[in-house]
């Protein structure tokens, strides 16, 4: 929060509540943080109603999680998306209506629950599979500054998430999402766990890496010959 300056007085801040253990203990952290910050903000919980939130829908298995902090959930059906359904266009439709719902509401920051175990596996993603050095960043300014997205996590492992939501006695929303195992996002999530149960210190190593950046030990491409090779 501090390092990256995530909140400002008066901040009405938008948090992206999907139902999974990462967005209920970013509630929970969010109210705490509001009591105790030097600084005033107002704390909007939104989920975008995808239809794989089980029996009962959202008001039945998140928003009572979200009232065991004082927070009240409000429920936004997700628009039409043409086309064969898939996980790009699902998160890019679900982005694009958390952008608008902040604009109708004034809200300046739209907050949302990756910790550092998804940033590393963003960055390990855009290697394997876009050739690119890149990851989420824990504050990104769009629209000229007049919005950011803030991960107030990325300093948490996923562990530390769980050990909170223990503590909470939070129950994550499993998502009925016939894609949801099957994504490149969970094959690179299996190899890395697989690959720290052999090297503990690689997970430190990676986060490490990603503010490390040795420009001149990074190869000079020719966007010419590479176009060529890809084609």
């Amino acid at each position: 929060m501090h390092d990256y300056a995530m909140f400002e007085e008066g901040d009405r801040i938008l948090l992206a509540v999907s139902g999974g253990v990462d967005s209920l203990v970013l509630a929970g952290i969010l109210k705490i943080w509001q009591a105790r910050a030097p600084i005033s903000f107002e704390l909007r919980c939104v989920h975008i109603d995808h239809g794989y939130t089980g029996e009962g829908g959202p008001e039945r298995t998140i928003a009572p999680q979200l009232a065991k902090f004082g927070l009240s959930l409000e429920i936004h059906g997700e628009r039409e998306i043409p086309g064969e359904r898939s996980c790009f266009l699902c998160a890019r439709h679900r982005r694009s209506q958390l952008f608008d719902l902040a604009a109708k509401y004034g809200c300046s920051k739209i907050a949302f629950g990756h910790h550092r175990d998804d940033l590393i596996e963003t960055f390990m993603l855009n290697a394997f599979y876009c050739g690119s050095i890149s990851t989420m960043l824990p504050k990104q300014e769009l629209f000229n500054g007049t919005l950011a997205l803030v991960r107030p996590m990325a300093y948490l492992d996923k562990a530390d998430v769980r050990a909170l939501a223990a503590d909470w006695k939070l129950q994550p929303v499993s998502s009925l999402c016939p894609f949801a195992e099957e994504t490149r996002r969970e094959r690179v999530r299996c190899f890395l766990n697989n690959f720290y149960e052999e090297e503990p210190q690689a997970r430190d190593s990676l986060f490490a890496a990603l503010s490390n950046v040795r420009h001149d030990y990074l190869l000079k491409v020719n966007h010419e010959v590479a176009h060529q090779k890809h084609s």
